[in-house]
């Protein structure tokens, strides 16, 4: 059986009064009779030159395929720059070649920009931040209520968090961090004592540095510089992993499967960090006086055992107390913020960097409200 030729594409234009006719035949078929040029389109046109409508006739047409659909999209758009103008009247042309051009046309038109909502008055957005302010704080009260009840049994076995989980979580928030820690509490205590130093040598008071990096490292610095450093190293990344397992659907999977995600994800991290904070701050502490006694011997002419009694009769116990008490409020801050932040996350992968951003700011934030609320609290108190 012989290959079926095709017959070449071919067009006839007869003109009349008010419209010309353009009558198609053979196979406009793209691969094996190609593309009609600008040429041909050209001399279409002008041979149908002040006609104010061009129809088509398809009856002789064969076989087609793009070929002829581009044909009439290119006569289109020649005719549309014309003056006077050549409409085309597409009627005569077969139906699903009509299709494509509505398409093809639909497709190539610039989409409208979008009509911008009407803004809210200002009253309609004041009560919306709000009840979503109020929204967000009965969630975080909600929080620390299930942390506050179920804590106990969970140190007692009585949860389903898994003991693995919360020493793993140990160690990565405690041995993890003492490198930055170190090196943060470090320089602070240097700085203190620098400062002190070039201010109080001048009145012959140089050996109450010992006593402003004592009280200032174990009252303040170390627990606040050191929840600030775990904001940002820990609870940025607590809510960057809940963030990615809320992008993942690994939650959804977990809800699935009957297994908490309280008991499973938020308890164990929440408990890890409140155990490790304290740990870290006396060794914030450490790393800080130590940093101020290497400045207040190399810039002050005193001796190591001078130095350390005067800064040992500085520092009493309530101070140490004070610390500790915020370093544990800190740490559950800091843990919170990131699990709750985590939680309520999108989906998507820029998400999960916004997620981190808002944990590392809100902990930030958060460490400094508090640690004013303390001042505030412990000038009351007379402490």
């Amino acid at each position: 059986m012989g290959v079926l030729q095709a017959a070449p594409p071919g067009w006839l234009l007869e003109r009349g009064m008010q419209a010309s006719e353009l009558r198609l035949s053979g196979d406009w078929i793209a691969s094996e009779t190609g593309l009609r040029d600008d040429a041909t389109i050209r001399r279409v046109l002008a041979e149908a030159d002040g006609a104010a409508r061009l129809r088509f006739d398809a009856s002789s047409v064969g076989r087609w395929d793009s070929a002829l659909v581009v044909f009439v999209e290119e006569l289109r758009d020649a005719a549309a720059r014309l003056e006077p103008k050549i409409s085309l009247d597409l009627s005569g042309l077969p139906e699903p070649v009509q299709r494509l051009l509505t398409v093809a046309r639909s497709a190539n038109e610039p989409q409208a920009a979008p009509a911008k909502s009407p803004r809210a008055p200002l009253l309609v957005r004041v009560g919306q931040a709000a009840s979503g302010a109020w929204l967000e704080a009965v969630e975080i009260a909600a929080l620390v209520g299930e942390t506050a009840l179920r804590g106990g049994p969970a140190l007692l076995g009585r949860t389903r968090t898994r003991a693995t989980d919360v020493l793993e979580l140990m160690r990565e928030a405690g041995a993890g961090a003492l490198g930055i820690v170190a090196i943060v509490n470090g320089l602070v205590g240097a700085i203190l004592a620098f400062v002190g130093a070039v201010e109080l040598r001048r009145f012959g008071a140089g050996i109450f540095v010992a006593d402003l990096v004592g009280i200032a490292v174990v009252r303040e610095m170390a627990a606040v510089i050191t929840a600030i450093v775990m904001a940002g190293r820990t609870g940025g990344a607590y809510a960057a992993q809940i963030a990615t397992m809320q992008g993942n659907e690994e939650l959804d999977a977990l809800q699935v499967l009957g297994i908490p995600i309280y008991d499973f994800l938020i308890l164990p991290r929440i408990l890890a960090l409140i155990a490790m904070m304290p740990l870290l701050y006396l060794y914030a502490c450490a790393v800080g006086l130590a940093g101020g006694l290497v400045v207040g011997l190399a810039t002050l002419d005193l001796s190591p055992i001078a130095y350390i009694n005067e800064m040992r009769s500085a520092i009493a116990g309530k101070e140490f107390a004070i610390g500790l008490t915020k370093s544990v409020a800190f740490g559950a801050l800091v843990a919170l913020a990131g699990c709750r932040i985590g939680l309520k996350a999108g989906r998507s992968a820029a998400d999960v960097g916004n997620a981190a951003t808002s944990a590392v700011v809100a902990g930030i934030i958060g460490v400094i409200a508090i640690d004013a609320v303390f001042a505030v609290c412990s000038n009351a108190l007379g402490i």
